[in-house]
């Protein structure tokens, strides 16, 4: 089996074209990772997921901790089996859900305690625990344990969350078992503030991961605030490593975040806005419940190659959402999802190209 790699392969500005390689296959950058994450994602077979061009999906380790239990996902051989997806998987470590999703929490240099959204139920969590769960689903790519802080937070909060989790990568580091085609990604901390960006990054390269992850942003700071934290958080990572950014997000986001020097995305967004009636094109995005729609017999987007542009009209799309029957659910998340590995797949041609610049200034106008 082949080691883990990345392979920059080219540079167009800060904007990067590579691949990373890994257990189950490879993975074009800039790339975006559909959120599976309880094991599905959400509304999609596994095999539509793959026919948009999707090369990874990720997963969540504390969602799969609480249900069904990684213990049966071991048993049952790994997520990949578990799910029949056989191409690479992430799994995020779940610090941020610990964060967002719990009823109560308590945190210390140790781990967290915390009482489970579902039930109630306490647990705790360490980060060798949390790397520990990864295993046992059989990521290829792991993410340290991390303490993620809103925003805003004020600058000590920032440092000591910065500085617990650099405690814990090192944990986190030390727990991960090396297999050939398997990695782990650290994950920069710091919230806006940028020495301690750049702070956490130094320490993380000292200790050593297969890629790096940029964490804390996303988390309600805004579009301008996000990216003049990007301008100089990127600059601070190992250039020839992969750098994810976290939890992002609009395909705005996406294209300016590439802008920067990212080269992998996951957001719940396009599968959460399909449920809901939103449809993102090329033209923009559009509200499928809006009247206008109701005797339009266009598709969604016509240069998509999803089933619902290639097979129904936006009529179709408005009767079914305003109905709420799940076909519409089904129909424009796959629609979504194949429209962000089309907008990945155009920003990797953009970069080969040299001519990313323009490819941008076309979007944003």
């Amino acid at each position: 089996m082949t080691d883990f790699s990345f392979n920059l392969k080219k540079c167009n500005g800060k904007a990067r074209l590579g691949e990373v390689k890994c257990a189950h296959g490879s993975i074009q950058t800039p790339a975006f990772m559909p959120v599976g994450t309880c094991a599905t994602v959400k509304a999609m077979k596994a095999r539509d997921v793959k026919a948009s061009g999707a090369e990874i999906i990720l997963g969540n380790t504390y969602h799969l901790m609480l249900r069904p239990g990684a213990d049966l996902i071991a048993d049952f051989g790994g997520l990949h089996k578990f799910m029949n997806w056989d191409l690479p998987i992430l799994t995020d470590s779940g610090g941020f859900q610990v964060m967002s999703l719990s009823k109560i929490r308590k945190i210390n240099d140790e781990g967290v305690e915390f009482s489970s959204h579902i039930d109630g139920a306490k647990y705790f969590v360490t980060p060798e625990e949390s790397i520990n769960i990864q295993y046992k689903l059989g990521s290829d790519i792991t993410m340290i344990f991390d303490e993620c802080v809103s925003y805003p937070a004020t600058y000590e909060i920032a440092k000591k969350a910065m500085e617990r989790s650099i405690l814990w990568a090192k944990r986190s580091r030390e727990a991960f078992i090396e297999r050939p085609g398997y990695g782990i990604f650290g994950i920069m901390q710091g919230s806006t503030f940028a020495d301690l960006r750049q702070e956490s990054s130094k320490k993380l390269a000292e200790i050593g991961f297969d890629g790096y992850a940029i964490g804390g942003l996303a988390v309600g700071e805004g579009q301008d605030i996000m990216f003049k934290t990007l301008d100089y958080s990127c600059d601070f990572l190992p250039k020839d490593k992969p750098r994810y950014l976290m939890g992002v997000g609009k395909p705005a986001d996406i294209v300016g975040a590439v802008a920067r020097g990212v080269d992998m995305f996951d957001c719940v967004m396009p599968t959460r806005s399909g449920r809901t009636g939103q449809a993102f094109t090329r033209d923009g995005a559009v509200n499928i419940r809006n009247a206008k729609y109701r005797t339009d017999d266009k598709p969604l987007d016509e240069k998509c190659l999803c089933y619902a542009c290639q097979n129904h009209s936006k009529a179709y799309l408005h009767h079914l959402v305003k109905m709420n029957e799940i076909l519409g659910s089904m129909l424009l998340s796959e629609h979504n999802i194949f429209y962000y590995q089309d907008l990945m797949k155009d920003i990797r041609q953009a970069v080969a190209e040299d001519n990313f610049d323009d490819f941008k200034q076309q979007f944003f106008t």
